[in-house]
């Protein structure tokens, strides 16, 4: 079924249904500005338009404790990276005090709804800095994130498999929090800048705005070489391909976009909203239905409505990610005809 004749469908349906209970639901995310907090935002909208819940959305939030909330039943519905879930399920990293038992037992509890693009993993400069792209950021200052964390973590990974060079050894890294970081790569000190963005995200718009820019894609040797190839595979990143004129387009016309053939490579961090695994099932799936059957509004929310995969439910899935689908949420997917591999799903 397509996509808009099943949003038609869904909302006859939901306007000819006088008894849909309506119930309060709690939901936390980031900072407005990318798809992880658009996502959630749509959704309280239209769970709350439709007569489906209503969510209390707290935003600006610190992932890690959001998830961790859900699993432990404290908050009904989360925005994460999928990295989160695997770190959970091990109890390492920002879960270590969880220990791996604890840590475990709680991941188990986490369901996703669906999907989205964080962020495209990029070099990019400005022209007046003269830099030639990835084999020229020997004894550079590169701007790679905030002072810790996963982008800082991904970044450095990426400039050393690509490069070949470790901060502080054949490169000057520059870091400041999220809220500094466009004040900080505008003010000039930064040679060139390593970052996971949407396309185009409110950062790329701002900073484009000062001067004309470059972004460079990953050389095609380095893209498929073993080391690039395990690193954007594991949990929380995912391979992202798309033509350099569609890059290009929705960077902008200030940006031109760098790659040795007409595809523009790279990775992304992926992710999604999560809910508990007791959820009511038919709650999910009346929450899941209206977010698919509306995802061309979602879309037109935003520059980068159409690059963040919204659409795409096996985005990050399987493989050593320990997530899989609310049973709800597999049974809304595949009703509006899209594909969920038995991987995703519930062990029945």
């Amino acid at each position: 079924m397509k996509l808009t004749a099943y949003a038609a469908l869904l909302t006859g349906a939901i306007l000819t249904t006088p008894a849909m209970a309506q119930v309060n639901l709690t939901a936390e995310t980031a900072s407005p500005g990318g798809s992880v907090h658009l996502a959630p935002s749509h959704l309280v909208e239209i769970a709350g338009t439709q007569g489906i819940a209503n969510i209390q959305l707290a935003d600006g939030q610190t992932l890690t404790n959001s998830l961790q909330n859900v699993a432990e039943g404290k908050t009904d519905i989360a925005s994460a990276p999928h990295i989160l879930p695997f770190l959970m399920q091990r109890g390492v990293g920002p879960y270590g005090e969880l220990g791996g038992e604890k840590g475990a037992e709680l991941a188990s509890n986490l369901r996703s709804i669906y999907p989205y693009i964080l962020g495209n993993f990029m070099l990019f400069a400005y022209d007046s800095k003269g830099i030639g792209g990835w084999d020229d950021l020997e004894g550079k200052k590169i701007f790679n994130g905030p002072p810790r964390g996963g982008a800082l973590t991904n970044a450095r990974a990426m400039i050393q498999i690509t490069a070949g060079l470790k901060e502080g050894e054949g490169y000057e890294g520059i870091q400041s929090n999220w809220g500094q970081a466009t004040t900080v790569i505008g003010g000039g000190g930064p040679d060139a800048i390593v970052l996971p963005e949407v396309f185009p995200s409110g950062r790329t718009s701002t900073l484009s705005a000062a001067g004309k820019m470059t972004a460079w894609s990953l050389p095609i040797d380095v893209f498929e070489s073993d080391a690039m190839q395990k690193y954007i595979k594991a949990p929380g990143s995912a391979p992202i391909i798309m033509p350099v004129a569609e890059a290009a387009a929705a960077l902008g016309d200030q940006f031109t976009v760098v790659s040795e053939d007409d595809t523009f490579r790279g990775f992304a961090t992926v992710g999604g909203d999560v809910v508990h695994k007791d959820m009511d099932e038919e709650l999910v799936y009346n929450l899941v239905s209206a977010y698919i059957g509306s995802l061309d509004a979602l879309k037109a929310k935003a520059p980068f409505g159409n690059t963040v995969a919204f659409d795409n439910p096996m985005l990050g899935m399987c493989g050593a990610n320990p997530m899989v689908y609310h049973n709800g949420a597999v049974r809304a997917w595949e009703e509006a005809g899209f594909e969920i591999d038995d991987c995703a799903k519930e062990k029945m």
